[in-house]
């Protein structure tokens, strides 16, 4: 089975240089570039199931966001922003050389995937939103607020593992085999040998101090930068999600860059990409 090669960039931050790291996969060599960009807890081996689908056609890049995977944390919390994360991208596809890409990006990923494809001439060709769109339901914020960033950590990983998947019940059906490899790759065994999700508690601090008038004012924004965008698009999500309901897909496909939209029963936030439908919708989207 194809393993990813681990590289690093080095990026700006307010206070210095972080290093954001990113997975590799397929030939490093080839032009046509396909990036995945994870959700704001999560990391780049998310993508691993979609990755091996696609490494035959594209070099797939999965880059771990800062704060997260194997990343540099950052010594400013405030700096745990979208268009912070923007900008490193940006430094990532001028380490790649790469003159267009075309991208993947689940929840938070996604909102960096379109503030990427909102910019004048952005080298987003295709672009794939995973579950997440210019209206967040500030119900579904308050949720990934209770448990994002809290001091919790677990005496073994069967039991990390456990309530991995309490709180990521919205993944929708996965094997046992998919659950551990979905966290193996989330968790770590800190320097005193308890279990540990893999990124920095301070992603909160910016994520928590969001109030509702600040999500409207950013959704004002959000919806600007969606009908700014050109790159041809598509948008799956949760049948059950609570972040991008029905209603929100149905515009973002009547406006912008009107998206394709699938939604995928038995789901909410987020899909993983590792069912075979979802498999087949993506890549069927990316290779058409």
């Amino acid at each position: 089975m194809e393993e990813p090669r681990l590289n690093h960039v080095q990026c700006l931050n307010t206070r210095g240089l972080h290093r954001m790291a990113y997975w590799e996969w397929g030939d490093p060599t080839n032009s046509r570039v396909l990036v995945c960009v994870h959700g704001l807890t999560r990391q780049g081996r998310d993508f691993d199931t979609l990755a091996r689908a696609m490494c035959q056609h594209y070099r797939v890049v999965c880059p771990d966001v800062a704060g997260r995977g194997e990343s540099d944390w950052l010594p400013d919390p405030m700096g745990y922003v979208v268009p912070a994360y923007v900008a490193d991208m940006v430094t990532l596809l001028a380490r790649l050389n790469a003159q267009t890409v075309d991208w993947v990006g689940t929840s938070m990923g996604g909102l960096i995937g379109m503030g990427l494809s909102s910019l004048p001439n952005s080298p987003v060709r295709r672009l794939v939103l995973n579950d997440v769109g210019p209206r967040i339901e500030f119900g579904a914020l308050e949720r990934i607020g209770r448990y994002v960033g809290e001091p919790v950590t677990w005496g073994s990983f069967d039991e990390a593992a456990d309530a991995m998947r309490l709180i990521c019940a919205g993944f929708g059906p996965h094997t046992p085999e998919q659950w551990d490899a979905l966290n193996r790759a989330h968790l770590k065994q800190n320097a005193q040998g308890r279990w540990v999700t893999r990124y920095d508690p301070s992603i909160a601090v910016p994520f928590k101090a969001v109030t509702p008038e600040m999500a409207a004012a950013g959704e004002a924004q959000m919806w600007q930068a969606w009908d700014r965008i050109t790159a041809q698009t598509l948008l799956v999500r949760g049948a059950q999600s609570d972040l991008v309901t029905a209603q929100t897909a149905a515009e973002m496909s009547r406006r912008g860059p009107k998206a394709t939209t699938v939604a995928f029963d038995g789901v909410g936030h987020a899909p993983t990409l590792i069912a075979p439908e979802q498999l087949e919708v993506v890549g069927r989207f990316l290779l058409n």
